[in-house]
């Protein structure tokens, strides 16, 4: 039951941040990223207990996992 609560809550939260948090599939889409982790970033700094201090990780990962695909150069650094 707990869960499918948590299913109908994110439901309804989804449409919100579907359009932010993304799979970047094209280099636009990797810039706006980019964006909202650097915009993340002067708000929740280092403070790891901050509510959107996860959101920031999430973010990471998948500008990492773009840049592994499509920017292999930055890799090798």
């Amino acid at each position: 039951m707990l869960l499918t609560q948590q299913v109908a809550r994110i439901e309804q939260t989804w449409p919100v941040l579907s359009p932010v948090v993304t799979v970047p599939h094209t280099e636009d889409d990797y810039n706006k990223l980019v964006s909202l982790l650097d915009a993340l970033i002067d708000v929740v700094g280092e403070d790891e207990e901050h509510p959107l201090a996860s959101l920031m990780e999430v973010l990471g990962v998948l500008i990492e996992r773009y840049e592994d695909e499509h920017i292999p150069q930055l890799s090798e650094l």
